[in-house]
């Protein structure tokens, strides 16, 4: 069951003072993205907002700065995805710089002790003897694991990005940027960025108290992993978090990344002078995110603090395998639920705004990744849901929104019409997580879809794809894919440039099981192309309209480029092949 998406034209923006040897492609979709020259295309680090701008981070800047002076234990709690694990290692590894001598760290597993920071943590990271514990990427709404902290005598300090909830847990710092009552120039950083944050600022007042007689700690070889994590995160890369990311991607590009990210890039067959953000997002991160789905997020951020080579490599490729049975699970659990939604809802025309699937077979550590595939594919809201731990009387879920709904929002929505139904949530505005009892399915079902009738545009059921336009007939060119490639710093909320057009088919050929490999005419032009997952058993026809990528064709080298299809239709004038 797929929604046929309506291709739609951005407007185009204002191009304001750009030096000649920036091409007029470039220049038209930056401004289409609303900036007008280079400096807010591809801002720099000297562009940030002010450390002590962040709300909460005076009150965690002074517990750092006893702790180190103290030489107190500090335990860095990581939360089990991409953002978590870099934050951990952006977070040990900066306090270490700065003069900490004693930090360790941990991070729940997902199928033992569920989200963040929970009383049954705590009891384990007693063996760790810890004074202080620094959560990165959770902890806003750990207000019962933060209560257990406190009982034992530790001080925690919280560095979150999520929303906060009516109230706040009684840690003794939060650093957060979406504080209520505050005004900060990012309200996107990932948890890793907000942690960054944290270490600059306490950079800054170590400084001021003379703590670097030998010399200051470069924190910008950070930077790399900051990239990483912002960009495998999905949040919205504003003017800060592209500031963030090109200062890391360049880092990588130059091939001063971190031991176990240049594993992680080695083993993706990925090629460092030329990594983009689509690199990170659809192959750096992944890796990094199997180990907390299938198995224990501490190898992910081992190999992430890891600076032998050799043994880095070593954690890199366990990564990859276990990347390739998510994929096979993530696959097996996706053709799943579309078999079950195609049996309940045989048309798109009779499906509920909100998609709510549950199954006992299901895999907690790959329900996230199989609701973004449903929502993209059906452009509904969905909710996956699998079992806590086999026996559990608890289902864990996660969410994933389209554009005009706000996940998190709508669950607490929920969470204020039926108190008790949803046992936890949090989340941010297009991905969330909760968990339930069992036997309340059934009402948060009937609930969720309420709520969502009553927050929901129908209009926004429409999918729709936003295109720059055509590319002319000499754009077709390898120098127009090299800039494309590396002329910004594309992701969240600021896309990666999507072109359309009709072309006609030459020829075509199954790739694999899945994908379709296409050799288009326009005009005197003929061009490669590629639709990974694009074979839906059916020949395309004679004339198609596409919306797609240039790209240069890595396979082929030299001057070949090809065209990496989003969606393909048939033209209007097209017949069956």
């Amino acid at each position: 069951m797929n929604a046929a998406p309506r291709i739609r034209r951005r407007e185009p923006g204002t191009a304001g003072d750009w030096p000649a040897e920036y091409p007029p492609l470039l220049r038209r979709l930056h401004a289409a993205r609303g900036a007008g020259n280079p400096a807010q295309a591809m801002p720099r680090l000297a562009d940030l907002p002010a450390p002590d701008e962040m709300p909460g981070i005076e009150a965690g800047v002074a517990l750092l700065q006893e702790a180190i002076a103290r030489q107190r234990r500090i335990v860095v709690v990581a939360d089990f995805d991409c953002d978590g694990a870099t934050a951990c290692a952006v977070g040990v590894r900066g306090l270490r710089m700065l003069g900490a001598t004693d930090v360790a760290y941990a991070v729940p597993n997902r199928a033992v002790h569920g989200y963040g920071l929970t009383p049954g943590l705590i009891d384990e990271l007693a063996t760790l003897q810890p004074e202080l514990l620094v959560t990165v990427d959770h902890g806003i709404a750990c207000h019962a694991g933060i209560a257990a902290a406190k009982a034992r005598g530790w001080q925690v300090l919280v560095t979150d990005h999520h929303l906060p909830g009516e109230t706040l847990p009684a840690a003794d710092a939060i650093v957060n940027p979406n504080l209520p009552n505050h005004a900060f120039g990012s309200r996107a950083l990932a948890g890793v960025g907000v942690m960054f944050y944290l270490l600059l600022a306490l950079r800054r007042h170590l400084r001021d108290a003379g703590a670097f007689a030998a010399g200051e700690p470069d924190l910008s070889s950070l930077l790399d992993l900051v990239a990483v994590g912002t960009v495998a995160d999905l949040v919205p890369l504003d003017a800060c978090n592209r500031a963030l990311a090109g200062a890391g991607l360049r880092r990588l590009r130059a091939g001063h990344g971190c031991a176990g990210l240049r594993a992680l890039v080695e083993v993706a067959t990925r090629r460092e002078a030329t990594l983009t953000t689509s690199d990170i997002g659809f192959a750096i991160g992944p890796r990094i995110n199997a180990a907390g789905r299938l198995e224990d997020m501490a190898l992910g951020i081992e190999c992430l603090l890891e600076d032998n080579p050799v043994r880095a490599r070593e954690l890199a490729g366990t990564l990859d395998a276990i990347n390739r049975d998510r994929r096979e699970l993530q696959q097996q659990t996706t053709d799943d639920a579309e078999a079950v939604l195609a049996r309940l809802l045989p048309t798109l025309d009779a499906a509920p705004p909100v998609l709510v699937l549950h199954d006992e077979a299901w895999h907690a550590g790959v329900i996230g990744l199989v609701a973004s595939r449903l929502a993209q594919r059906a452009h509904r809201p969905a909710f996956v849901f699998a079992p806590a731990q086999p026996g559990s009387d608890e289902l864990r879920g996660s969410a994933r929104s389209i554009a005009g709904l706000h996940i998190r929002d709508l669950l607490a929505a929920v969470d204020t019409t039926h108190p008790g139904l949803i046992v936890r949530f949090g989340g941010h505005a297009m991905a969330a997580g909760l968990t339930l009892d069992r036997a309340n399915l059934p009402a948060f079902e009937t609930a969720v879809r309420v709520a969502a009738a009553a927050m929901l545009d129908p209009a926004l059921l429409q999918a729709e794809l936003w295109s720059d336009g055509e590319l002319d007939a000499h754009e077709f060119a390898i120098d127009t894919a090299i800039a494309l490639r590396d002329g910004g710093h594309w992701g969240q909320a600021y896309p990666e440039p999507l072109f359309d057009g009709e072309f006609v088919v030459l020829g075509w050929r199954i790739v694999g099981e899945r994908h379709l490999k296409l050799e288009l005419g326009a005009g005197s032009k003929r061009l490669n192309a590629i639709h990974f997952g694009g074979w839906e058993g059916n020949a395309p026809p004679s004339r198609v309209r596409i919306a797609y990528r240039l790209a240069p064709d890595d396979y082929r080298g030299g001057d070949a480029i090809q065209l990496v299809v989003v969606h393909r239709e048939a033209a209007t004038d097209s017949t069956p092949a």
